[in-house]
């Protein structure tokens, strides 16, 4: 099955959704299974990851009741407060949940560079290998250094790098990012998700090539076997098409093996979730 890793759904609300800005108005307005369901089908995918986009466990139990009256939402990627004193309870009742696989927090709207590190968070994150949840390290390149830390407190835990650590594709700059890159491909419970390209380029003028660099290092340092295809899809629409984001993944793969682009595009995302 060809999955999409990465994707979001929404009703939008101005202040809940300030993060989507007016520069970003093709956004502004709702995304729901019904706007995804053809667009899938148009580009040959079978299913789909629904991740968290709102830090808020109504938007986790939203997900999760989208996940159960559309079976091709194949898993969920929620949000609760890993911090929390009474995570372990929380987790628990979150466990009988079939289609919740996962975790995130917005790592990357927190100030601290080194908020991945802080204690209370640690703990939580630690909780989640009882009850066999995944965890995605939602971060700007700002923050690397903290994940190459973060990871290997984590031996065991099923790690997953979203959009590659969302690297600076408008400015080139690839030394420090890949130096991180590398390190943290070192561990090899972490995953990298293949997606959030085009939004990191110049939305108007990114051509396939700008990705490539980037595109070279990932697959040389997770390999095949732990790198996953996500479209990003709404927020992709800022700055291309569904076909537009898929095809830089397929036509950058295609020099491999069949078995391996069935890995990059489904297979690993199939095995790392659980799905």
């Amino acid at each position: 099955m060809i999955i999409d890793s990465h994707q979001h759904f929404w009703q939008y609300h101005p202040v809940k959704d300030a993060w989507i800005t007016d520069d970003m108005k093709v956004i502004q307005r709702d995304f729901l299974p019904p706007d995804l369901q053809p667009v899938l089908e148009q580009n040959g995918v079978d299913g789909c990851v629904a991740v968290q986009a709102d830090q808020s466990e109504t938007e986790t139990q939203f997900l999760l009741d989208l996940a159960a009256a559309h079976p091709f939402i194949k898993g969920v990627v929620g949000w609760t407060d890993l911090r929390a004193p009474d995570l372990a309870t929380k987790l628990e009742r979150y466990a009988g949940a079939g289609k919740l696989k996962g975790f995130r927090h917005i790592v990357q709207g927190e100030p601290d560079p080194d908020f991945l590190l802080r204690e209370d968070f640690c703990k939580g994150v630690q909780a989640l290998a009882s009850y066999d949840f995944t965890y995605d390290i939602l971060i700007y390149p700002i923050q690397l250094p903290a994940a190459e830390k973060f990871v290997q407190r984590f031996p065991l835990q099923r790690l997953v790098i979203d959009h590659m650590a969302k690297p600076y594709c408008k400015t080139g700059d690839i030394a420090e990012w890949e130096k991180s890159m590398r390190a943290i491909a070192q561990s090899p419970n972490v995953y990298c998700k293949i997606s959030g390209l085009v939004t990191e380029a110049d939305w108007q003028r990114w051509q396939p090539a700008d990705f490539a660099p980037y595109l070279d290092v990932v697959l040389d340092a997770f390999g095949p076997q732990r790198l996953m295809y996500g479209s990003d899809w709404p927020v992709c629409l800022v700055a291309a098409e569904y076909a537009q984001v898929k095809g830089i993944v397929t036509d950058y793969i295609s020099r491999l093996g069949a078995a391996e682009q069935a890995a990059i595009m489904g297979g690993n995302a199939t095995a790392f979730y659980k799905l």
